[in-house]
């Protein structure tokens, strides 16, 4: 599995040059607000996203400042999504670090995230780049009615295989369709390759959300996220919709009966993964993840033979094999 710095590699001056072109983009006149962002920045991840705006903009040609505006309005977006999500949560930790709203409390981490909203706004007008912002906008909407769609479903726990693809499409999946449309879209790519490009990135977020699922069934994992997490918080994800697909049922009451009564239980949890284990959930989840991943590889082999072409096809593999 190639690596992320050599996966990075045709774009790594872009990749430079975007984080303080980012920073300025959330600079503000406010000491408070300018510190917290600086935290923001300071803790960012793997940068898949900046890295697919970049990708698949550098496969049609080279990055704008459009692109780094692309770029940058996803990021600020998802930012304010997650800072937002926290508090509702009620999480103080994302990822083993420190939220918003564990350091700063519940209200000054909504305010940055409505903030993070309005200089994702202020960007787009300012520089005319709407077909951008519908691009990232329709991502946010999605997520949001993805998670909703999940609550109204955890209640009854009633989630099928169909349900469960529709609530990542809208979920995981519609922010990194999102990147790589964006990216095309920066270079002024004709709508048909800018709509091939959302369906690839579609396509990759959801082999990315199977296999953070498939994370939660392991005895070990270095994601951060503690294992069993989805069981406890009531999340039916494919692993466990296959296994109680096969199981009897009685077995298959037994185990909704943990979710929703004892999943606070480690003990009972760990009979969930148990259950799952040996139900043949784990390949399932896998089989399904790989069929993503085909469809699509599938896609970029339509698109020109380059170096940022390579790095897509190695970027694909990169989020299906990932330790973390």
């Amino acid at each position: 599995m190639a690596s992320l710095d050599s996966i990075k590699a045709p774009i790594a001056e872009e990749m430079k040059s975007f984080e303080p072109k980012f920073r300025a983009f959330m600079a503000s006149k406010v000491a408070l607000l300018d510190r917290i962002t600086h935290y923001i920045v300071k803790r960012k991840g793997k940068q898949l996203r900046p890295m697919l705006v970049f990708l698949t903009a550098k496969m049609f040609g080279e990055v704008t400042e459009s692109s780094y505006r692309g770029a940058s309005l996803i990021e600020l977006m998802h930012t304010a999504t997650l800072v937002h999500d926290d508090v509702v949560d009620d999480a103080n930790k994302r990822r083993g670090i420190f939220s918003i709203n564990a350091l700063w409390k519940n209200k000054i981490a909504v305010l940055v995230g409505d903030y993070l909203l309005s200089r994702v706004l202020l960007l787009a007008v300012e520089h005319k780049e709407h077909e951008l912002l519908r691009l990232v906008s329709g991502a946010v909407k999605s997520m949001s009615e993805g998670e909703l769609l999940q609550i109204e479903k955890a209640r009854k726990l009633d989630i099928d295989e169909a349900v469960y693809y529709e609530i990542i499409k809208q979920k995981t999946a519609s922010l990194i369709a999102s990147c790589c449309a964006v990216g095309p879209a920066s270079v002024n790519q004709p709508e048909e390759t800018i709509e091939k490009m959302r369906i690839f990135g579609e396509k990759l977020g959801m082999a990315f959300q199977i296999k953070d699922d498939l994370f939660d069934y392991q005895t070990v994992n270095k994601t951060g996220k503690p294992t069993g997490i989805d069981i406890k918080e009531q999340k039916m994800t494919l692993p466990l919709i296959y296994a109680l697909n096969q199981a009897s049922r009685s077995e298959k009451k037994n185990i909704i009966g943990i979710v929703k009564k004892h999943h606070d239980k480690p003990v009972e949890v760990q009979k969930v993964i148990a259950f799952v284990n040996g139900s043949g959930g784990i390949e399932y989840a896998e089989q399904k993840m790989q069929e993503f991943r085909n469809e699509a590889l599938v896609i970029l082999e339509e698109f020109p033979d380059n170096a940022a072409r390579k790095s897509l096809f190695e970027l694909v593999d990169y989020v299906i094999n990932r330790t973390v």
